[in-house]
């Protein structure tokens, strides 16, 4: 995956603020990975027309770090879609704070099963 461009469509963008962080001005890892699956949640929402619940994270790597005051900006891309599950790309890219440089700080691959309303997995309806 190219670390120059994002791939897939802007699903979600957010600040990252002081009680984000650590006292480095780092902003937590487990942070970052909370708004890839909030991205990835409306993504397989979206194409699942309905609930869905993370169940595998896979080849999450860390390539940056997020800093007080970027903005994460999180694409996501539909890789596959399978009888109940979705698995979608998710890239957070970083815009640093008060320029327009923009790097990519974190890429995994989340599995979303689709759910009925009482928690059962359930088809994903044929696009």
């Amino acid at each position: 995956m190219p670390d120059d461009v994002p791939t897939g469509e802007l699903t979600m963008r957010v600040p990252a603020m002081p009680a984000d962080a650590n006292a480095a001005g780092d902003v937590f890892g487990g942070w970052v990975i909370a708004q890839m699956d909030l991205a990835a949640g409306l993504r397989g929402a979206d194409r699942a027309a309905g609930r869905v619940a993370t169940v595998a994270v896979n080849a999450l790597v860390f390539k940056k770090p997020v800093k007080i005051g970027d903005t994460l900006s999180v694409y996501s891309t539909i890789q596959k879609v399978g009888r109940t599950s979705i698995t979608i790309l998710i890239e957070a890219w970083a815009q640093r704070h008060l320029t327009r440089e923009v790097v990519k700080v974190t890429e995994g691959i989340f599995v979303m099963v689709a759910l009925d309303r009482s928690g059962q997995p359930v088809a994903i309806p044929a696009e």
